[in-house]
């Protein structure tokens, strides 16, 4: 259940930093963020930073219970 609630989280960090990193021109080394495009709305992704932050939000959470 504490990977089910870790996912939101892990979504927000990713979003607003390869928002912050992906604005300024950067690619953010090993992060490999890219501008990605759904149904005609571009934002930035990485899915190196969305397992990393999901991991670090699911080791909060177990911890909790």
């Amino acid at each position: 259940m504490s990977f089910v609630k870790a996912l939101l989280p892990g979504l927000i960090l990713t979003f607003v930093i390869c928002i912050i990193i992906g604005s300024n021109g950067s690619h953010g080394g090993w992060l490999e963020i890219h501008r990605a495009s759904i149904q005609g709305y571009d934002f930035y992704w990485s899915w190196q930073l969305f397992v990393a932050s999901t991991g670090l939000a699911w080791g909060i959470f177990w911890m909790m219970e």
